[in-house]
């Protein structure tokens, strides 16, 4: 159709790498298959997508399984990661090689005017005779997987595709073309997807956030960008980043979570859960405090749920990533300057241009500046349920911060103005973190009761208590009342209809 069967001689003089030596992963040189009637792979992942461990070890598919240890299998298990090594080397230059002739044969421009499905078919068409005339010695699985990680590379985001289709991993952390880490089941694990070179990486950074109005170049060399499926992006370029450029993606499940899972996983109680779903539809100001990875978005998506689907909502975020499912929402996304230095919109632009818009609630994706002092200001107006998160590790400091970056708007307020302002705004502060053993927890749901002194008071109505570790060095606790039994939202739950719920949820869990 575009030239897919006028091969040049160039393309036809280029020999394939030199297969493996006797022993390694491949010894004989099977016949060659038709890549449409070959026996597909058992897997979606693709050969480059197979993560390893630091030792080599494959990991398993399931979370529940990556802590797991068969010590007694290692040494069978380091023979297979050495054979997976020579393997992927000759895998990787055979890719290269059939990947340049690709470019040297197609016609990319006809190629664009296809839709995705096309292109890939006749991407596929021209690889497969590529392989049959630079005679590759490769099984018929490999080579299906050599055809689909060259369409990645073409019309996709090249090895990160097996990563991002896989639902059981969390984060994508690339440290240049040859080394990404994934995370597992809240353990950070190293695997043999790389790049050809930096070069690669680069382009495919370039083509994720050009795709949101986005760049990174070494004029711009830091950008926060998302993937389609709301993913989180970030991109850091030479020669800010020594070894190459550097790109993390914060993952988000195809399925949505909801309460309901966080109490499957034990992140919290089912009472715990019933009262967070109480403050969320009483319209209570929340705060969601934590860690990095800690579930503060997914934990804020949970609650977002809650909220009347009559109600108006206005969302504020530096990449719009939060997933609300009512039929009244309007996103907002900050703006970086152009080229020129101008045309920034910050994260306080938005929140005071939303103020104008008429919202019942206001959500802003993360607070870390002097929006702070827009957000709490909203939440004392009439907009109440407004929410937001922050990094902090507990309520207190969660306090702290926010009187810190209100400070540093430059706003030249005393200390017990700020502090009236939030204990006046902020009525629940829900505390997210990560342990050790990678699991995530809500440790605290507290309240916000008010101002003693230049001392915000604060009380708690559910904590976690760490009371050991299992066999697998889980960390095992519960949470608990505090034995609250009215709490301060207690006449805004009356207002709503809701006394009843929140006093049995209460009641429970005592």
């Amino acid at each position: 159709m575009f030239g897919k069967r006028s091969f040049g001689t160039a393309d036809l003089d280029a020999p394939a790498p030199p297969p493996p030596a006797a022993g390694a992963a491949i010894a004989t040189r099977p016949q060659r298959q038709d890549p449409k009637t070959a026996p597909k792979a058992e897997t979606a992942e693709g050969f480059a997508g197979l993560s390893h461990d630091s030792d080599g070890r494959k990991l398993s598919r399931k979370p529940a399984d990556v802590a797991k240890r068969a010590e007694d299998v290692a040494p069978k298990r380091d023979a297979i990661a050495e054979i997976v090594r020579e393997q992927s080397d000759y895998y990787h230059a055979t890719k290269t090689t059939i990947y340049t002739a690709l470019l040297n044969t197609i016609d990319l421009s006809q190629l664009a005017q296809l839709d995705i499905k096309q292109a890939g078919e006749e991407i596929r068409d021209i690889v497969a005779e590529l392989v049959a005339i630079k005679n590759v010695s490769m099984s018929a699985t490999e080579q299906d997987h050599l055809v689909q990680d060259i369409i990645n590379d073409v019309l996709g985001y090249g090895p990160l595709e097996p990563l991002l289709a896989r639902d059981d991993i969390a984060d994508i952390m690339v440290n240049g073309a040859h080394r990404v880490f994934i995370e597992v089941g809240g353990k950070v694990q190293l695997t043999n997807v790389r790049f050809r070179d930096n070069q690669q990486l680069m382009n495919i950074c370039q083509r994720i956030v050009s795709q949101v109005g986005r760049r990174v170049d070494e004029s711009s060399p830091i950008c926060d960008a998302r993937l389609p499926d709301g993913s989180r992006v970030n991109v850091i370029a030479p020669p800010l980043s020594l070894d190459g450029p550097t790109l993390t993606i914060r993952k988000f499940k195809k399925d949505k979570l909801t309460m309901g899972n966080l109490v499957q996983w034990g992140s919290i109680s089912p009472e715990g859960a019933k009262v967070l779903g109480i403050i969320g539809a009483s319209r209570c100001n929340v705060l969601i405090s934590g860690g990095t990875g800690s579930g503060k978005t997914t934990l804020l998506n949970c609650l977002t749920a809650y909220i009347d689907p009559a109600e108006r909502v206005v969302t504020c975020e530096d990449a719009a990533e939060l997933q609300l499912q009512q039929p009244h929402v309007v996103r907002l996304e900050t703006r970086p300057p152009n080229l020129e230095g101008s045309g920034q919109i910050t994260m306080r632009d938005l929140v005071k241009n939303c103020l104008r818009m008429r919202p019942e609630r206001i959500i802003v994706g993360e607070v870390r500046g002097p929006e702070a002092f827009d957000l709490l200001q909203a939440m004392n107006t009439g907009h109440d349920g407004s929410m937001g998160t922050l990094h902090a590790n507990s309520p207190r400091e969660a306090v702290s911060r926010m009187e810190s970056m209100i400070t540093m708007g430059g706003y030249g307020l005393p200390s017990k103005t700020i502090r009236e302002m939030i204990s006046g705004s902020i009525d629940v502060i829900v505390q997210a973190a990560r342990l050790r053993d990678g699991s995530r927890r809500i440790t605290h749901i507290t309240e916000v009761l008010g101002l003693e002194g230049d001392v915000v008071i604060t009380q708690d109505l559910f904590i976690y208590d760490i009371t050991g570790e299992d066999a697998q060095g889980g960390v095992v606790g519960r949470h608990r009342s505090t034995g609250i039994a009215r709490p301060r939202f207690w006449d805004r739950a009356r207002y709503y209809g809701l006394e009843r719920e929140l006093a049995d949820a209460l009641d429970a869990s005592e």
